[in-house]
This record gives C-alpha cells, structure tokens and sequence, in this order.
C-alpha cells in the first residue's frame, strides 16, 4: 500500500497502489486504477476508469486522467490511459481515455513534461521525452513523437502527427503535420527553418545539422520537390539517416489528406 496517503480522500479498495506512492488531500481514485512504485499525486487529482501510471510520476492539482473521451460517439466500453515513467503533469492537465476507433488506448510515454491546463484528447499517442507548454491543446488521434516541443496556446488538430524533435511556436494553428526536426509557428503553422537549439541540445553533430538545414532550403524555401531534394541531396552527400527520416515523413504527410498522413485512417 501507499506510505503516505492523506486522511480526506477517496480510493475505491479495488484500486492497485505500488508502495512509496504518496497521495495527498482530495485525491478521487476510481476502481481500475493502477500506480506505480514512487508515483506522487498532489492534492485534488481526480483517476477515473481504466488508468495505469508507471513509476516515479509528479501529478499536481486539479489534474484528471482517464476521464471518457470527448467524442459523441463513444459507446461506454472500457477504453483506457497507459501513462509511462518519470512525467511531471502539472495542474489542471486533462488526459482522456480512449475511444473505440483505434485500439483503445490513450498512452504517454516517458519523461514527459505536460505544463499547466494542457489537454491531451481521446487515442492520442504520446512517445517520450516531449515538452508541452500551458494550455496547449491536442486533438484526438494526435501522435507526437519524442522529444517534440509544443510552446504554449497551440491547437494541434486531429490526426495530425507531431515529428520527433522538432518545436512548435507559441499560439500556433497546428492543422498538418509537423516534420521532424524543424520550427514552426504561424497560423497555420508552417516550417519556418530547422529546430537548431533542440538539435544543438540533444547533441546532434554539425555535419547532420547542416544537412536538415539544406534539406528544409530545399523543401520549403526553393520548393523543388521531393523527388528532385532527394536527388539533391544524394548527390551532395547529404543523404544522412536524418534526412532520409525527414524525407519519408513528409512522403507520407503528402500521401495523407489534407496535410496529414493519418488521415487515410479516416476515409477508411
């Protein structure tokens, strides 16, 4: 059981809780929730349905995870949210269980940092190591790769895929996919130039950040096309497993509908 666990709260008995967890006043926790070892919930969290946090996770006040999908379609089947290790969730953050569409299952990874008021919407798939500033919005069927940063006030739109490494500038419209590796904002957001800072961070060598830069010159500055970039850079000698990453996104963001790869999800 729990070490330390406030006297005001309210845990059905069926729920799992893994020892050195500590729960503290106000705390609501449902019968299908499980906790890991380590995890630490504030006061006034609220875990609701099928839940399962891993380990060593920091929830703050007024967060409420596995709550039903906000989607009008949802029949009442025990769809559920898989949270990882190590995330810090801070106040007010809502994370929505799943809906019947996929597989039933709204999961987040590790060491994530999800900042005050965020919204994490039903099916949602997220890796680790991400970076999601206060009230930023994810919709259902959003997946966002690791180590993606999204600043805050962005509206990300269903079914669109956040690529790995790459950051999202304040108050940004979030409507196709975001490639990986690049900055973007506006409304609608678009690449603006390649993330330097996050690659620069995350330790990627200058020959590598040179390449993603010339691939984003010759995407989305001179706009040449995918097939005559690649043969570009192939010739060049910047065909680096990073670009050729960047360059199969973006394929299949262009294979997708209206921006967004997933959307061949919904038209089947």
């Amino acid at each position: 059981m729990a070490t330390c666990v406030a006297d005001n709260i309210s845990i059905d008995p069926r729920a799992e809780i893994d020892d050195e967890v500590e729960i503290g006043p106000f705390c609501v926790i449902g019968p299908h929730v499980r906790i890991g070892r380590g995890t630490r919930l504030e006061n006034s969290v609220t875990l609701m349905g099928h839940v399962t946090l891993g380990c060593h996770n920091h929830i703050y006040p007024g967060a409420v995870i596995g709550s039903e999908p906000q989607d009008i379609s949802y029949a009442g089947t025990d769809t559920e949210v898989v949270v990882g290790d190590h995330n810090v969730i801070r106040e007010g953050v809502t994370i929505n269980r799943a809906s019947e569409k996929e597989d039933g299952v709204t999961r987040v990874g590790d060491n994530n940092f999800l900042m005050a008021y965020c919204h994490v919407a039903h099916d949602c798939q997220l890796g680790s190591h991400i970076i999601i500033a206060n009230n930023t919005l994810l919709g259902g069927h959003v997946h966002v790769h690791d180590y993606a940063s999204l600043s805050g006030g962005v509206a990300v739109h269903h079914f669109a895929t956040v690529g790995g490494y790459s950051f999202t500038g304040g108050i940004s419209a979030v409507r196709h996919d975001v490639p990986p590796y690049m900055l973007l904002d506006g409304f609608p957001a678009k690449p603006r130039c390649i993330n330097v800072v996050g690659l620069k961070r995350n330790n990627f060598p200058p020959h590598v950040i040179q390449c993603l830069s010339e691939a984003h010159r010759l995407l989305y500055r001179a706009k040449v096309g995918l097939d005559n970039a690649r043969e570009i850079l192939r010739t060049a000698g910047q065909l680096v497993p990073q670009v050729n990453h960047l360059l199969s996104f973006v394929q299949d963001q262009h294979e997708g509908r209206h921006g967004r790869s997933r959307e061949r999800l919904r038209a089947a």
